[in-house]
């Protein structure tokens, strides 16, 4: 490819979605929603977080898999969600975050993340994320996300 068509490819990426949608005028938190419909808790304990969810055709690639992105929010926004089961009063923000993409879901397949907390401290918090098929347990992807909470000041 060359460099003005890679640089085409870019910039004009959803060019026709984006002319029929005023993406300026979506809500605030709008992406949280879009990765998050449909997603159902079946399971919740202190420093666990267990959901389902069916692969919806919004969040699959040109090859009808669920989309490397959408696998990252979801382990970024339930890994969270595990963090604040603990009792803590703020997800805080990322240190660092990585995806082991092992094998597909597709669109329509059903999927279980499983969000545990594996440690909680005053100020550092490190959860593990398992997205598995829901017929036959295969593991789509192995997460790991570790997050500074946010310490009010004392002053």
């Amino acid at each position: 490819m060359d460099l003005q068509a890679l640089k085409d490819f870019v910039e004009k990426a959803g060019e026709d979605l984006v002319r029929k949608a005023n993406l300026d005028a979506l809500p605030e938190k709008f992406y949280d929603a879009f990765i998050l419909s449909g997603v159902r808790i079946d399971s919740i304990e202190p420093g666990r977080v267990l959901c389902s969810m069916t692969v919806p055709p919004r969040l699959v690639n040109t090859f009808n898999s669920m989309h490397g992105g959408a696998t990252m929010s979801l382990v970024d926004i339930l890994g969270s969600a595990a963090i604040l089961s603990t009792g803590s009063k703020s997800t805080g923000v990322s240190l660092d975050i990585s995806v082991s993409y092992l094998t597909s879901a597709y669109a329509g397949e059903e999927i279980q993340i499983d969000s545990k907390v594996l440690r909680a401290g005053n100020s550092i918090a490190v959860v593990s994320v398992e997205l598995r098929k829901k017929h036959g347990g295969e593991i789509i992807a192995q997460g790991r996300h570790s997050k500074y909470l946010v310490v009010s000041s004392r002053l």
